[in-house]
């Protein structure tokens, strides 16, 4: 039987090009699932599902990595980047500024640099996991590597 060669996606060549460790997980996926359902999926606890979510503000983007069942704060985002205000892009523009498809978007590897900030509850963790790149695809790795390849900090920034 033929191994199929694994498709890398840029999030993965970066990783390795830093030669930060990952484990690669994979879902079968046509459509965008949301990150409840991606971690049921793959039988994994909802505290280490974190999910990326883009939003705008002072004519900028920002990027926030939080976990999957909770709400960004918004204020606490716009505080911890440094801005008055931010909001959710519109799904239909995250391909264009970030590189990726809803639910196949992470912090690395995105089209530009974008400031971003990962929630603090991950700091705590030895392993989270987040999108690949592409939908069906999800990376474990540590949170300080995230951070690392991502150019992120960690704040407070989820709903409490």
């Amino acid at each position: 039987m033929a191994k199929t060669k694994e498709v890398k996606t840029n999030a993965m060549r970066i990783l390795e090009s830093m030669k930060i460790p990952y484990a690669h997980l994979t879902y079968e996926c046509d459509e965008f699932t949301d990150g409840l359902q991606i971690a049921d999926m793959l039988s994994l606890p909802y505290e280490k599902v974190y999910k990326t979510l883009v939003t705008s503000g002072n004519r900028d983007y920002y990027v926030f990595v939080i976990p999957v069942a909770e709400e960004l704060d918004l204020k606490a985002a716009a505080r911890s980047v440094g801005v008055k205000s931010v909001e959710m892009i519109h799904v239909k523009d995250i391909n264009k500024i970030t590189g990726y498809i809803r639910g196949g978007c992470t912090a690395v590897g995105m089209k530009k640099q974008y400031v971003t900030r990962i929630d603090s509850t991950a700091e705590s963790l030895e392993k989270i996991i987040v999108s690949g790149g592409r939908i069906g695809s999800q990376l474990e790795l540590a949170p300080q590597d995230l951070a690392r390849a991502a150019g992120a900090e960690f704040a407070d920034i989820i709903r409490h």
